[in-house]
């Protein structure tokens, strides 16, 4: 694999070449993966969710002053390459990350993954026993498929009626019960644009503090059939790691029933729900989840 380094607007270094402050890319398989570096203390990979999502969404300035924090740009988004072949899994996701472990080359590699990301997290964690100093999965579950769409349109009822009389809520609903098939990236951001507002605990009378990051959510279309049947509850005793669970209340697309099952089934894990969160609990209850993962990576 080569490295690359590029230049970024952030400052400061870490010791080996591979965590200097910026943009890297290394080669996977014959694939261009590409990712971002900031701030100083345990390294810890920070996985974006989709699949195909950009991993801008996630970045975290508060805690860049507790971790080095490798934003990885998944492959088959953005700056990093597609599978030639087309075929993505959780699997595949998996050993992506693994590739990327041994290329950065440090004996104590923690990982954060968001949403999809947390999925791949938790595919490694099972893949590669022991080789994480810790683990945490953000809005994640331990399923992908029918089950997760299942408990995802009952959550999406209760913020209808939660919401019920705001004129927001016929359009966010008709996004979600379309059938339309999204083609392009194009619709596929204007269909994400319209379910924004359930991805969030309290998104209308907060929109205005969520001005900054709103431009930052930028999610790929990929052709690929990501599996629809991915499901590792069965194999959560075997999680040998160190894992944080975070999880926001008011989560429809991976709400608290997959925390808490995870939880249950992973041992000596610890769970932190968010109670004024949904999907984006690092933006809607920064300091909160920021300490969490802190007093985590300290423990």
């Amino acid at each position: 694999m080569s490295t690359e380094v590029r230049t970024s607007p952030w400052s400061g270094s870490v010791s080996r070449l591979n965590l200097v402050h910026g943009v890297h890319e290394c080669t996977i398989d014959g694939v261009r993966q590409r990712y971002h570096v900031a701030g100083q203390g345990p390294v810890c990979l920070v996985h974006p969710g989709g699949p195909g999502g950009h991993w801008e969404y996630l970045r975290m300035p508060l805690l860049e002053n507790h971790m080095t924090a490798v934003y990885v740009a998944a492959v088959g988004a953005g700056e990093s390459g597609d599978l030639p072949d087309g075929e993505y899994s959780m699997e595949r996701f998996a050993h992506f990350v693994d590739a990327l472990v041994e290329h950065l080359d440090v004996p104590d590699v923690y990982f954060l993954g968001h949403s999809a990301g947390a999925f791949a997290g938790l595919q490694y964690a099972l893949l590669r026993p022991g080789r994480l100093a810790g683990l945490l999965l953000y809005s994640g579950a331990p399923v992908y498929g029918p089950d997760l769409y299942t408990e995802a349109a009952a959550q999406m009822r209760l913020f209808a009626e939660r919401y019920a009389g705001h004129p927001g809520v016929a359009d966010v609903m008709d996004a979600f019960e379309s059938q339309t098939p999204r083609t392009s990236k194009a619709e596929l951001m204007d269909h994400m644009g319209r379910l924004l507002p359930a991805y969030f605990a309290e998104f209308w009378s907060r929109q205005h503090e969520f001005q900054e990051w709103l431009p930052t959510v930028d999610i790929e279309y990929a052709p690929a059939a990501y599996p629809a049947d991915w499901d590792v509850r069965e194999s959560l005793g075997e999680v040998g790691v160190p894992t944080q669970i975070l999880a926001g209340r008011y989560d429809f697309i991976c709400p608290v029933r997959w925390a808490e099952e995870m939880h249950k089934g992973i041992p000596a894990s610890r769970l932190a729900i968010f109670e004024n969160s949904g999907h984006f609990a690092h933006v809607e209850e920064r300091e909160r989840f920021a300490q969490t993962v802190r007093e985590f990576l300290r423990g």
